[in-house]
């Protein structure tokens, strides 16, 4: 046998065990995992350094080695994102609709673990524990593909884990990390749809492509982010411009950053002035289309160069455009169903935003930053799906189930 199909197998057998998992076993391995890892911080910060090291030796750009380095703040924040979910409900076994029909037939629908679910993923070793913690609880094994620059981390990671799952009497194989894996045996794991039955990829547009080409397996996808701030006429503007600024910056290589920012044309002039020079001085370079351009004094950018990207840096593209529709019309051929904001005190162009807008969440008056699981109340996350089959967003514990059907009778027959 080979060794994906070993990997799969055993994580199949693993997650037969944790399906039936109490609850209160499964938040006490949870916590416990929060208390390993403070244990054996320094162990996984210095296996990071030496990731970090040979990173930025091979050339990774600054922006993704700042995704790949964990610091003690990080690992607070992973502590605490475990202990978060914790403390969340089990979706397990929780009945959403009942119902007794015409032949007495007691019907109900149910929620049940996926079973093993298979995360390929970049330089965020991070996400190692985080997609750990939330398929455990959703009683799901997990196979673990990490990036290649974050071998050494997501190792030290997963090992914290496994040794956990062993004191705690649980199978080690609901986790498999597998950062060393190659190409012929990754596709080799995308075919094996008897063992595995839900694939996550989690990064640049090529990887998810790549899986979605090659998976006989389902596949949740999430292409890109490229995500927009329309500036209505009626919005505050100097609230506006901190919040333009502040979803470009915050955290430029994250997917729900804001790319680009459509202005209305009634108060461009008062708007882009403004946010430009923000934006400098937070050391953001400026892509501007023909009219913003104009106001902004700059020389225009092709639409081609600027519109529909995800940049991961420091790098916002700018428009100008005659009103919601406009903006919406924009979005509809740029946007990549991931985040998309209106800044606006008008409620009919709120509602009609809304309304038009296809995107896995569409808000008002904030940063589209607020795409994020802890954000949105749901706890940690797996990735945000921008597909529609069978969640759409940030995947929470939720999302991690699927509903069947339990049927009790008398010994009816058809």
């Amino acid at each position: 046998m080979s060794e994906s199909k070993a990997i799969a197998r055993a994580a199949r057998e693993a997650s037969r065990v944790l399906a039936s998992l109490p609850t209160e076993r499964k938040n006490g391995l949870l916590l416990a995992l929060a208390d390993a890892i403070d244990e054996h911080g320094q162990v996984v910060l210095e296996a990071n350094r030496l990731d970090v090291e040979a990173a930025a030796s091979g050339g990774l750009a600054q922006a993704k080695l700042q995704r790949l380095r964990l610091r003690e703040s990080s690992l607070t924040q992973l502590r605490e994102g475990i202990r978060q979910l914790a403390r969340l409900p089990d979706p397990v076994g929780v009945v959403t609709e009942e119902r007794t029909v015409p032949s007495g037939l007691r019907v109900r629908r149910v929620r049940v673990p996926l079973g093993v679910v298979c995360m390929i993923y970049e330089a965020r070793p991070a996400v190692t524990i985080d997609a750990f913690a939330l398929c455990f609880k959703a009683g799901n094994a997990c196979i673990l593909k990490g990036g290649s620059d974050a071998a050494r981390s997501n190792a030290a990671l997963a090992q914290i884990a496994r040794e956990v799952l062993k004191r705690h009497g649980l199978p080690p194989d609901a986790i498999a990390s597998i950062s060393g894996l190659g190409r012929t045996e990754l596709l080799e794991l995308l075919q094996l749809d008897q063992d595995i039955d839900l694939v996550i990829p989690r990064g640049g547009e090529s990887l998810i492509r790549f899986v979605c080409e090659n998976s006989r397996i389902p596949v949740i996808q999430h292409y890109k982010g490229v995500c927009h701030i329309f500036v209505d006429a009626s919005a505050d503007v100097e609230k506006a411009v901190s919040v333009c600024v502040s979803a470009k910056t915050s955290a430029p290589a994250t997917c729900n950053a804001a790319e680009c920012v459509l202005v209305h044309s009634s108060i461009a002039g008062v708007v882009l002035p403004r946010l430009a020079a923000a934006l400098r001085s937070a050391g953001v370079r400026i892509l501007a289309e023909e009219r913003a351009a104009g106001v902004l004094g700059l020389s225009p950018s092709p639409d081609d160069d600027i519109f529909g990207r995800e940049f991961l840096d420091k790098i916002l593209a700018i428009k100008v455009v005659d009103g919601v529709r406009a903006a919406i019309d924009h979005i509809a051929h740029y946007g990549s169903r991931h985040t998309e904001a209106i800044l606006s005190s008008d409620r009919a162009s709120i509602a009609a935003f809304h309304a038009s807008i296809d995107a896995s969440c569409v808000v008002t008056n904030a940063s589209t930053r607020f795409n994020d699981g802890f954000q949105l109340g749901l706890g940690a996350e797996i990735g945000i799906s921008t597909s529609k089959l069978h969640a759409y967003g940030p995947m929470g514990l939720e999302e991690l189930t699927t509903r069947r059907f339990e049927v009790a009778g008398d010994y009816q027959v058809r």
